[in-house]
C-alpha cells in the first residue's frame, strides 16, 4: 500500500499544491513531501486531517493506495479483474468541484 502517492495523485488531481495541502493540513511542506514519496509514514492522524482538508472518505485514500504487492496470489486474477475499475471509479469521486472547498477547511 502506498498511502503517500495515493495522497500525491489525488492531489494533484484536484490541481493543489504541496504546500497548499500542507498548510491546510499543519504540516511542513517537507513532511508532505517525505509522505508523498514514501521516506515517511504519515500517521493516521494525518491521513484523516488530508481526508478532511480535500473533503474525501478515508475509503478512497485506502483504494488508490492499493498495489498488487497487497494482494495474495490466489486472489490476484480476481484483483487484476476489479481493480482497475474500482480506482477509477474511487477517483471519479475525487473531482475540481473540492478545489473550493480547500480555502474552507482551518
Amino acid at each position: 500500500m502506498n498511502i503517500g502517492l495515493a495522497i500525491k495523485s489525488i492531489r494533484k488531481k484536484l490541481s493543489i499544491t504541496q504546500y497548499e495541502l500542507a498548510e491546510k493540513c499543519d504540516l511542513s511542506q517537507t513532511s508532505l513531501s517525505q509522505i508523498e514519496t514514501g521516506v515517511k509514514r504519515p500517521s493516521q492522524r494525518t491521513i484523516s486531517r488530508v481526508c478532511t482538508v480535500l473533503d474525501i472518505p478515508e475509503s478512497i485514500i485506502y483504494i488508490v493506495a492499493m498495489q498488487e504487492v497487497d494482494v495474495p496470489a490466489s486472489k490476484k486474477s480476481v484483483y487484476d479483474l476489479v481493480y482497475p475499475s474500482i480506482k477509477s471509479l474511487a477517483l471519479q469521486m475525487v473531482s475540481a468541484e473540492h478545489i473550493g472547498l480547500i480555502g474552507e477547511v482551518a
